[in-house]
């Protein structure tokens, strides 16, 4: 029988930790030469933009929020290590050298540092407002679980950056070259990202050509990390806007920590599901009645078109915004390896692009995880 693996986490509150000891997010010279040194190299010296037109400018704060974000996780993750706390001992850690272990994940947050102090040099440069970290929520309570999640939002990340690229690309006042600086961050975060899947004795590369995201699939599930009210600067003032809740449920829940639908790993046992093993149970929150017209599930998987898959026995109590329904799982449609995403849309398509699903998306994103 084909396995469908829920994996949900703890949620963990995290106080910001910021200013850390090394100065970030604001280090002075002397700092800011140790960061450098720890991350194995230096800040780009591209000259500096002049300028930068407004969803460029949305787009790099985005990716600041991420990146700082990244910084406190990993930041929380050393710490954890280096102090053994329950679930991040050596028994924990092994068979991994734990030495070689804490110098990688050092150099990992010191290079995320030098992402998001670059993202924020260009956004001054350019006379536009920095970015300023936020308190945020570490779904994790344990080494395993915790590199799987740095897994899952690397890879959405490698998904989402590609398009800001093409946004760079356009720009004038010298904005253009951080289509350089940014296929620069590309190629790290695919480095990274293979040395999590190798933790978890996963194949470095999942597939010949990773998922596709977008922007506002990424601001979407940053905000579940995000505590409410607690940024100087808040993600929704992007103007991404914010989806409804969508979930994954399964009676066949191995489950490691407490649940959090929005994440889920499938780990198939079999080449070719039947239907029954291929079905997921969504639930969707705060679902606008105009919505149910025609509903599918969208996934987009690799570096393919959007495919969409026909809803069935949708299901809403009378007053209620909570609806539940079921649709294939991604197994029978055209996919790749690790990451997949999936969005509750109007419509079977077909849909050539992101852009289109995106369109006519009503609740979501849903990440999945296949290997």
């Amino acid at each position: 029988m084909l396995l469908f693996t829920i994996i949900t986490f703890a949620v963990a509150t995290v106080a910001a930790p910021f200013p850390l000891p090394d100065g970030f997010p604001n280090p002075n010279y002397t700092q800011l030469l140790s960061i450098a040194k720890l991350a194995g190299g230096s800040l780009p010296t591209y000259r500096l933009p002049t300028s930068l037109s407004k969803n460029a400018t949305i787009a790099l704060q985005l990716l600041a929020h991420n990146e700082i974000f990244e910084v406190a996780f990993f930041n929380e993750l050393l710490t954890n290590i280096t102090t053994a706390v329950p679930g991040y001992g050596p028994n924990d850690t092994a068979p991994l050298d734990r030495a070689q272990l804490i110098k990688n994940i050092e150099a990992i947050k010191n290079q995320e540092e030098l992402h998001a102090i670059a993202a924020n040099q260009f956004l001054v440069s350019a006379k536009q407002q920095p970015i300023a970290p936020c308190q945020y929520i570490f779904p994790v309570s344990n080494f395993k679980n915790a590199m799987l999640f740095a897994q899952v939002f690397t890879d959405l990340a490698l998904g989402t950056i590609p398009g800001v690229q093409l946004l760079f690309a356009g720009e004038a006042g010298g904005a253009s070259r951080n289509v350089l600086t940014l296929g620069s961050i590309l190629g790290q975060e695919g480095q990274q990202d293979g040395f999590f899947r190798s933790t978890q004795r996963k194949t470095p590369s999942a597939a010949p050509f990773l998922t596709l995201a977008s922007a506002s699939i990424a601001s979407n599930i940053l905000e579940k990390l995000i505590v409410k009210d607690s940024c100087p600067k808040p993600l929704s003032d992007l103007g991404y806007g914010t989806l409804p809740s969508l979930s994954i449920d399964d009676e066949a829940k191995t489950a490691p920590e407490a649940a959090w639908p929005n994440w889920i790993s499938i780990s198939p046992r079999s080449t070719k599901p039947s239907p029954q093993e291929n079905r997921l149970s969504f639930t969707v929150v705060g679902l606008p009645r105009s919505a149910e017209f025609n509903p599918s599930i969208t996934y987009l998987s690799g570096a393919g078109e959007p495919h969409s898959v026909t809803v069935w026995e949708f299901k809403r109590a009378n007053g209620s915004d909570v609806a539940h329904f079921f649709a294939d799982g991604p197994l029978q449609t055209p996919q790749s390896n690790g990451l997949t995403i999936a969005l509750f849309t109007r419509g079977l398509g077909p849909y050539t692009t992101i852009d289109q699903a995106l369109g006519v998306t009503s609740a979501g994103p849903v990440l999945i995880e296949q290997d």
